[in-house]
């Protein structure tokens, strides 16, 4: 192969907008071939739209002209019109901001916004549920909303200023540490209340919170130790320390957190489980999934922070390489089967399956999932979720998902053999089914299925891929900076990158390490996969019961790129370094 590897994918509305230009006459077809080909092979991943603006071939207002016209709605430019002041009150300013949409005008029932993506149902949902009046969208810049937004609503409260500073943290600590002292008797219920209301610890507790979300953490974990109150942030899938609490903070901050998710403050023996929702300055929603554990020295809490923002993804935005992208795209392009992805814990397999389902989730198709739990809320797609205490198990909410006739089912994890069962049943009998395994590899899944008691003839005709899925932290573009590096690349990979006449040209890279990064060199993660089709011959392989070695054998002459090679190309393209890939992949 040569460098197909280092282009990225098409854009779905990048085709059509290039003819709409052509028909316009904005653009020749020679020029709008050059174009789709320059945005396709960008180093920085961009759109068409994006690339025709910034670089000054098109202006704004054309692109738009056309691109609204493809929408069927309304171009607005928002920098030669005149708003009315009263459609402002219809709308809170953390709405339009959190939405990216601006109230324009009201002639009787009808409200016409303008909106950076008119086709954003939830958005015009939201706009409807305010105001009760029939919304009408037009399309405006991004930009130009959020200027109009600042410019008329006032400006947007950097979400840092929620953050306790460094002094305001010493004077909460110097107020809680008069009023309380270290006790060794246990508080009664109404104390912990008493305590949990009290300003500083209020203070207190969503600075932590905040914080947490500033930073950009999956995951913030408050760990009572035998001195203090420890607070740790898991940022792009690492944890570090953030803060150390005085001991006797630690009743009072998380009897806080345990009123806020609607639990037990009095009940400290068993685990308990709950959850709370906070709303932002800039009006996003963070839900955050807490549970507690009894440890030696106190409830061990974890708070998983759930931006819903974060779930719009697209496939294209991933990061995958684009011969990836095609044969994961090809296999969800299949009207029945099965896919699966697979990797431990913490490794994207959920964020992959949500940028599935948007990929997938259209007005025509009936898309129903079954999550334990759900994550994110998604528009368009019907979402449940298992509940064991009520009975609501994966098998038996997935034979109820059946009988409500769905195109295409995601099931958050195949995790017995009754569910496994049901999932090939539906996906021999003409549905989408989208599923995780915890396995390592992609092979590893035909195998585990078998282990559920899947007969290998029907594995081999129910499921059309395994998706094997890491994550690996980017470099931060701010203090990157060429590195040498004693590692030789596997011929497969330079041949993919057309280096294999010049290996010494390959390049590595690392981050030194600043301020925007935290001194970690790392900012974001990006997946790094293997993709197994199952071939006609691998479907051969398959019925024979063979073991995941010789299946991922099979699938190498096939043509299956492997996870640790998927890692090189990342590598080389100064994505992420060495040390991470082999961190990942286990591999030393």
């Amino acid at each position: 192969m040569q460098a197909t590897a280092t282009k990225a994918p098409e854009r779905d509305t990048d085709r059509p907008l290039a003819q709409a230009l052509v028909e316009r006459k904005v653009l020749s077809l020679d020029e709008a071939k050059s174009v789709l080909t320059q945005v396709k092979n960008a180093e920085v991943p961009t759109d068409l739209e994006s690339f025709l603006i910034d670089s000054g071939i098109v202006e704004e207002e054309i692109v738009f002209e056309a691109k609204a016209a493809l929408m069927n709605v309304p171009y607005i430019d928002l920098r030669n019109y005149e708003i009315d002041p009263e459609v402002l009150e219809l709308i809170p300013p953390q709405i339009a901001r959190g939405f990216v949409f601006f109230p324009l005008f009201r002639i009787d029932e009808t409200l016409l916004i303008a909106m950076s993506n008119p086709k954003d149902i939830t958005a015009v949902d939201k706009v409807t549920q305010l105001t009760q009046l029939e919304v009408s969208p037009a399309l405006s810049s991004k930009s130009a909303i959020i200027d109009a937004i600042d410019r008329y609503y006032g400006e947007q409260e950097n979400v840092a200023a929620e953050v306790v500073s460094n002094e305001e943290l010493q004077d909460i600590l110097e107020i809680i540490e008069a009023e309380e002292e270290v006790e060794d008797t246990t508080k009664s219920t109404q104390e912990l209340e008493r305590l949990a209301e009290d300003a500083p610890v209020v203070k207190m507790t969503n600075m932590v919170l905040t914080q947490g979300i500033a930073e950009g953490a999956s995951d913030v974990h408050i760990n009572p130790e035998e001195e203090m109150l420890r607070v740790r942030f898991r940022v792009d899938g690492i944890l570090s320390d953030s803060l150390h609490l005085p001991k006797n903070l630690q009743e009072a901050v998380i009897s806080r957190i345990k009123i806020l998710s609607n639990l037990d403050i009095a009940e400290h023996r068993i685990p308990q489980d709950g959850q709370m929702r906070l709303r932002l300055s800039d009006g996003r929603e963070i839900d955050i999934r807490v549970s507690t554990l009894p440890s030696a020295h106190g409830e061990n809490v974890v708070l998983r922070i759930l931006d819903k923002n974060a779930a719009l993804l697209n496939l294209e935005n991933l990061g995958f390489e684009s011969d990836v992208y095609e044969i994961l795209t090809g296999l969800l392009a299949n009207a029945y089967g099965i896919v699966l992805v697979t990797g431990p814990t913490g490794s994207g397999k959920t964020t992959t399956l949500y940028a599935a389902l948007n990929r997938l989730s259209t007005i025509e198709k009936n898309v129903i999932t079954l999550e334990d739990p759900i994550e994110y809320r998604l528009p368009l797609i019907r979402q449940s979720q298992v509940n064991h205490k009520a009975g609501m198990t994966f098998a038996k909410g997935l034979r109820a998902i059946l009988r409500q006739d769905p195109d295409i089912v995601m099931l958050g994890e195949i995790r017995d053999t009754e569910t496994s069962e049901i999932a090939v049943q539906a996906a021999l009998t003409g549905h989408l089914v989208l599923s995780t395994l915890h396995t390592n590899t992609a092979a590893g899944a035909i195998t585990r299925l078998q282990e559920m008691g899947i007969e290998p003839f029907l594995i081999s005709t129910a499921v059309l891929g395994v998706v094997a899925q890491r994550l690996v932290r980017r470099i931060c573009s701010n203090c990157k900076e060429e590195v040498k590096v004693d590692q030789e690349v596997p011929m497969p990979v330079l041949q993919s990158l057309g280096l294999a006449q010049a290996p010494e040209a390959a390049k590595f890279y690392h981050g030194r390490g600043c301020k925007k990064c935290r001194d970690t060199g790392y900012k974001g993660r990006v997946s790094i996969l293997e993709v197994l089709p199952v071939t006609e011959k691998l479907r051969a392989t398959i019925i024979k019961g063979a073991s995941a070695d010789v299946i991922n054998a099979e699938a190498l002459n096939e043509g299956m790129r492997p996870l640790l090679y998927d890692g090189w190309i990342k590598i080389l393209k100064g994505v992420t370094t060495v040390e991470e890939v082999m961190r990942v992949t286990n591999i030393t």
